[in-house]
């Protein structure tokens, strides 16, 4: 290979979280051809999620985000728009989106503490899907600033395990996301 990657970019945090949707064809290779553009210019994937469009087996889904400068990203967003096998490439920053986050999470959970993490866990629509002698898994959904708190009111239980799928999105709308 004969291009070399280019250093991390040191991306502070006053810089906005991007969503960027892309569409692909559902092929091997596409989601590494992706990263590379990203790995390329030294931006690093936040997260990363991917699922077959149901209405068509021969398509993907790939939902990103990432921080980093907006002229930067666009610049990036057009390479993965003209890459083979991408249909099309969208930053849905600014615009009217329903996102969402899962979250199953781990806890030490003797019965002694149980009550008032079912509390934290109700306030926060959080649902129990397995229950141990010594631990309690919860299954949580919503935006990522509510994952963030929750997580970190369960923190002081015990946290054992926790496992984020990353934001997906959709636009509201007739707006194809």
């Amino acid at each position: 290979m004969s291009a070399a990657l280019a250093a991390p970019v040191v991306v502070p945090e006053t810089h906005p979280l991007h969503t960027i949707s892309v569409l692909v064809r559902n092929q091997p290779g596409v989601l590494v051809r992706v990263a590379l553009v990203f790995a390329r210019r030294g931006y690093n994937i936040e997260s990363l999620v991917v699922s077959p469009d149901p209405t068509d087996a021969g398509f993907s889904r790939m939902t990103i985000t990432c921080r980093g400068a907006a002229d930067t990203l666009e610049q990036m967003i057009r390479q993965v728009a003209k890459l083979v096998d991408v249909v099309h490439a969208i930053d849905h920053t600014g615009q009217s989106v329903v996102e969402t986050e899962i979250a199953l999470i781990k806890l030490q959970a003797q019965v002694s503490e149980r009550t008032e993490i079912l509390q934290v866990a109700e306030h926060y629509k959080a649902k129990v899907v397995d229950c141990g002698p010594g631990s309690l898994i919860l299954r949580v959904t919503g935006g990522s600033e509510k994952l963030d708190s929750f997580i970190s009111l369960l923190r002081p239980f015990g946290l054992v395990e926790l496992v984020r799928s990353g934001k997906i999105l959709m636009t509201r709308g007739p707006e194809t996301t």
